[in-house]
């Protein structure tokens, strides 16, 4: 801002700078206008995705178009800032102490050249100091670790040469160490960056790997992490209770110049939220189709709680081996209703009893199983044999063909599943945990190839 000091007392030099001030102010209006351009779509998005009709929205492209418009929001309104000479109005987004203390810390003291006190020439005392820490990155950097054998040989005897045997590799004779191809593993399966995109990377650091040889690091890999995933599943095989979920998965058909359908098993432990001593994991499984009898290879023998969806091949699977028992999810209850709750009052009366039972939940999170058990027997309980006897009173007043009749029914004939976490602290209100588990491999990517 311009002080009455600061302005000229030349009339041309006034006239200069009026023209001036008012060149900013149109470009600030122009950078404003934008800035509530895109802070508008940004609400639009942020409605399509948690309002009402938010489960139609697949997150990872929610996520993908929001972060573009927000990255043009921030250039805007950092313009805008820089044009008129003041902080935004927005408040930027920060980490403040969030940075992981396992991060290494490169310190830098930015300190007076002259500590001599400006007023009487004596010397300063430091009285404290601020810190700031910024998030830092050293690019990935390749290096060439060069492994040296020496022979040895005996003067006496010519014959007799001592060397120390080449240490194991995964690719014999090849190039790459263990640690490289983890990278390559990761980048692939859980960063979801194909192998020719990662040769791309790597040459523009003047290393040359065609995406054969990165796919040959990687199903040699797969063979040496074989016996791992093996030993998770006869180890998932032992828990007390599993979530099991499955979802399709393109996979790449030689010979035919297009993709197939596969389908990407999953059966994840965790008990934290009822204080179990085994610890979270989860196996991955690849089958060619959906059938019940892939479930049953993949269990094996075990014999605790199952929590899964509502597909009918667990059911009929469990009816076979009768070893085990199956929780349902209220999670795809609450779901079908959900999208109805626009044209139906018993679909918002149902949301608002479900949203009772997971209040509780939230209550009861991280407690024993028996006190889990004996909070939802005299909480609980009641929530749902009333919304047991609810359901099944509209299910005669409501059309057997139409979309609420069905979301009824789909509660109804799974109610005993849906039950049972109320006489086990074990189970819990949902499989959220399996999908939460089975979505990060499922993100936006071209299919792959896959041995059977």
């Amino acid at each position: 801002m311009l002080m009455e000091a600061d302005l000229p007392n030349d009339v041309e030099a006034l006239r200069a700078l009026v023209l001036e001030q008012a060149r900013e102010l149109d470009v600030l209006k122009v950078f404003q206008t934008e800035v509530e351009r895109l802070k508008a779509i940004i609400d639009a998005l942020q409605r399509h995705c948690f309002g009402r009709r938010s489960e139609q929205l697949d997150p990872d492209q929610f996520e993908l178009a929001l972060e573009e418009v927000e990255t043009a929001l921030a250039e805007a309104e950092h313009a805008c800032a820089k044009a008129s000479r003041a902080p935004a109005e927005r408040p930027r987004k920060t980490n403040r102490g969030s940075l992981p203390a396992h991060l290494e810390r490169i310190e830098q003291v930015v300190d007076v050249e002259d500590k001599a006190c400006p007023c009487c020439g004596g010397a300063l005392r430091q009285i404290g100091e601020d810190v700031a820490e910024r998030l830092d990155v050293v690019p990935i950097t390749f290096r060439v670790l060069v492994t040296r054998r020496p022979r040895y040989g005996c003067r006496s005897c010519e014959s007799a040469i001592v060397q120390v045997p080449a240490p194991a590799r995964i690719v014999e004779g090849g190039i790459p160490t263990e640690a490289l191809i983890a990278q390559v593993l990761v980048a692939k399966y859980a960063d979801h960056l194909p192998l020719y995109r990662q040769a791309q990377i790597y040459a523009r650091q003047g290393i040359q790997l065609d995406r054969s040889t990165l796919a040959d690091w990687v199903g040699r890999a797969a063979w040496y992490l074989r016996p791992l995933r093996d030993h998770i599943l006869e180890r998932l095989r032992r828990s007390e209770r599993l979530f099991a979920d499955e979802t399709t998965a393109p996979v790449l058909d030689p010979g035919r110049g297009r993709t197939k359908t596969g389908q990407l098993w999953a059966y994840a432990r965790d008990d934290r939220p009822w204080g179990g001593g085994d610890p979270p994991m989860v196996a991955y499984v690849y089958a060619a189709d959906r059938k019940g009898e892939r479930a049953e290879a993949h269990l094996g023998d075990f014999a605790g709680i199952l929590q899964v969806d509502g597909y009918g091949g667990y059911a009929a699977l469990a009816r076979r081996r009768n070893q085990f028992g199956l929780a349902f999810c209220w999670a795809h209850v609450r779901r079908k209703f959900y999208e109805l709750t626009d044209t139906s009052s018993v679909s918002t009366e149902v949301l608002r009893r479900v949203a009772l039972l997971y209040a509780i939940e939230d209550e009861v999170r991280g407690f024993s199983a028996e006190q889990r058990r004996a909070v939802r027997h005299d909480r609980s309980r009641i929530i749902v044999d009333d919304l047991r006897q609810y359901l099944e009173a509209r299910n005669r007043q409501v059309s057997a063909k139409s979309k609420l009749g069905e979301a009824i029914r789909y509660a109804l004939t799974r109610w005993d599943g849906l039950s049972r976490f109320l006489d086990d602290g074990r189970i819990d209100l949902d499989s959220n945990t399996v999908e939460r588990s089975i979505r990060v491999t499922v993100a936006p990517r071209p299919p792959c190839a896959v041995a059977g």
